[in-house]
């Protein structure tokens, strides 16, 4: 299995994500920030001097962990979203990456997301469009509060374009009071990569296998079905005021088991507990 991960949580600098993709013994990245900068809106020179870091440390970019389609679907302006998209697309081709993560908008809190279904297929068609021909897979996310937060929107979503493909996140769908395997039953068909990322009942991000997400079924099933490539996402809390216990470790593990005292750190745990699982 092929492990890539969102390493700007291990560091917001490239040299720093370099350092934890080696350090952990991963195969590259699903890239959102670079230098502190997100991906999306970085210059060419920035995109060709990340590109030459990685080549040169044997790493690749398996993804943009783009923003793409993370606006509001009646207040934003789409017209400057579309060329946001133009350019992320060009950036992808810099980078090498064959993939770009996106979006099916915010919906407006106390609406019905099916009101939107035409607008958001219409939206996602452009960008479908855009990318034609040009090497690139989008990959549609499953989110909190967007069109796609749960199962039965996300596969409308896909059967009216079947050239979008699934990011499958575990975490997300718990936060969204969807079940995984059920989820998962649903969309197998149309996942591209997995968000290795789970949740308890009540939300809260844990690492992989620890959680409600069915992390462990859902990875033999994606993997028997030919799957091999995930995307570590951790999203594990780091403990404020960890270096200053008195107890150190052991304190801190009493108070919130999944609480880390560093970026590195929380990185390197959900690493391990995904390993673990493989």
């Amino acid at each position: 299995m092929n492990i890539y991960a969102f390493a700007d949580e291990a560091s917001p600098m490239i040299d720093g994500q370099i350092d934890a993709l080696r350090q952990n013994g991963l195969n590259g990245l699903e890239i959102r920030n670079v230098d502190k900068v997100n991906v999306s809106s970085i210059s060419d020179a920035k995109a060709k001097e990340v590109k030459k870091k990685l080549d040169d440390a044997g790493f690749r970019v398996w993804s943009i962990g783009s923003p793409i389609g993370k606006i509001d679907i009646e207040k934003d302006d789409f017209d400057t979203h579309i060329e946001l998209f133009r350019r992320t697309l060009e950036i992808a081709h810099t980078l090498g990456a064959e993939h770009i993560r996106l979006f099916s908008f915010f919906i407006p809190a106390g609406k019905n997301p099916e009101d939107y279904r035409q607008e958001v297929i219409h939206r996602l068609g452009i960008f479908r469009d855009l990318a034609k021909g040009c090497g690139i897979t989008l990959c549609h996310e499953n989110e909190k509060e967007i069109y796609g937060d749960v199962a039965s929107r996300c596969l409308e979503i896909h059967k009216a374009l079947p050239e979008l493909r699934a990011v499958f996140d575990p975490a997300n769908f718990i936060q969204c009071g969807q079940d995984t395997w059920e989820a998962w039953e649903q969309l197998k068909g149309y996942v591209e990569y997995l968000h290795i990322k789970d949740a308890l009942s009540d939300g809260s991000v844990v690492p992989a296998g620890k959680g409600a997400g069915n992390v462990a079924r859902i990875l033999e099933s994606y993997s028997t079905q030919g799957g091999q490539n995930v995307s570590l996402e951790p999203h594990l809390t780091i403990f404020e005021g960890f270096d200053k216990l008195e107890h150190g470790t052991d304190a801190a593990a009493q108070q919130k088991p999944y609480s880390y005292p560093s970026a590195t750190v929380a990185f390197a745990a959900a690493a391990d507990a995904l390993k673990a699982l493989l």
